[in-house]
């Protein structure tokens, strides 16, 4: 029987597939779900940035006063109240799941600020968390903000996280930087241990009959595993820290795809919210099969076997591969008639 067990940030894992943060990890009925399934760890759903702040004095103040004067914006703000109980709920939800499963449950933080994150962090920890994902989850629409200033504020605030906890910490990224393969050694130096690849900006939608801007949710697909896989494969061999997939990531072939790249760990949710927690243990049983057919004996032997480094014609991952791809494509189209 194949070996399935894989590493990711100094935790020893069963097999390669994580669930990665969602509103699933509400409810603790899921998470033991989601352990009988299969699941090898468990991201926690996101403590935001804006429960920490809507925790303060300031800010409880401001929305009591202003329900009436300020109405309409106070729209703008999410239900962090449905959403979960806050940074207090947050942590005794987390406690509760450490007692529950036997699996490493992973604490997430979303921000970009370092405010009551370096507080939280510690509490996470505290609260039993094996490690912690900061889900850096911002958009640059000031264009007075630089690029070299968005790199300073993600590194200042990763900085300051790490000095204030001792479980290792993993950042959950954007695609959006000019160059991806600096940043993601910008992080490894300061001595990150994992890197999830990446996160997905949920961009709003126009409804034209009442000319409003609406919010949109759209589930990952398989199809958009492809960048992921690229940067993984790219990175793989440059840089120290563990890497992790998330985005696009349904089927066992997707795992193994992720693996070869040369990732340690494939995270899914979309996948879960599609076809119910038990689609986990039909991914796991893909994966051993394919294994097993194609005579792999473990995990470990495949991971980074297709990445950038390993692979006879890394043309594949650069530039020249956006011609050939390009007159391949219209070779195949050709309409000419000949």
């Amino acid at each position: 029987m194949s070996d399935l067990t894989s590493t990711y940030l100094g935790l020893k894992l069963k097999n390669p597939l994580v669930v990665s943060a969602s509103p699933l990890q509400k409810d603790l009925g899921n998470i033991r779900q989601m352990e009988d399934s299969g699941a090898a760890a468990i991201v926690m759903h996101s403590l935001f940035e804006e429960q920490i702040d809507v925790e303060s004095e300031e800010m409880n103040r401001w929305m009591e006063q202003g329900t009436e004067s300020y109405a309409e914006s106070l729209g703008y703000l999410p239900d962090l109240g449905s959403y979960n109980l806050g940074p207090e709920g947050y942590l005794e939800h987390l406690k509760r799941v450490k007692d529950t499963v036997g699996i490493p449950v992973i604490g997430s933080l979303n921000g970009v600020s370092k405010g009551g994150w370096t507080r939280y962090a510690k509490m996470m920890e505290e609260a039993g968390a094996d490690a912690l994902e900061l889900n850096t989850y911002f958009l640059a629409t000031d264009p007075k903000v630089s690029g070299q200033e968005v790199e300073k504020m993600y590194c200042d605030l990763v900085k300051e996280i790490k000095s204030s906890v001792h479980v290792p910490i993993a950042v959950k990224l954007s695609p959006m930087f000019t160059s991806m393969a600096h940043m993601a050694q910008s992080f490894d130096k300061l001595g990150v241990k994992g890197l999830v690849l990446f996160n997905r900006f949920y961009q709003p939608d126009f409804d034209l009959e009442n000319l409003k801007v609406v919010q949109s949710l759209t589930l990952s697909n398989s199809n958009e595993l492809l960048m992921r896989l690229n940067w993984v494969a790219i990175l793989f061999g440059q840089i120290s820290a563990d890497m992790a997939v998330t985005g696009g990531v349904h089927t066992g072939v997707d795992v193994l795809k992720c693996m070869m790249a040369g990732a340690r760990v494939a995270m899914t949710t979309s996948a879960l919210l599609k076809n119910g927690i038990d689609h986990i243990s039909k991914v796991l049983g893909e994966i051993s099969l394919w294994m097993e057919d194609h005579e792999y004996e473990s995990i470990h032997q495949m991971q980074g076997s297709m990445a950038r480094r390993s692979v006879e014609d890394a043309t594949a991952f650069e530039r020249v591969n956006y011609m050939q791809v390009l007159s391949s494509y219209a070779a195949k189209h050709d309409t000419r008639g000949w």
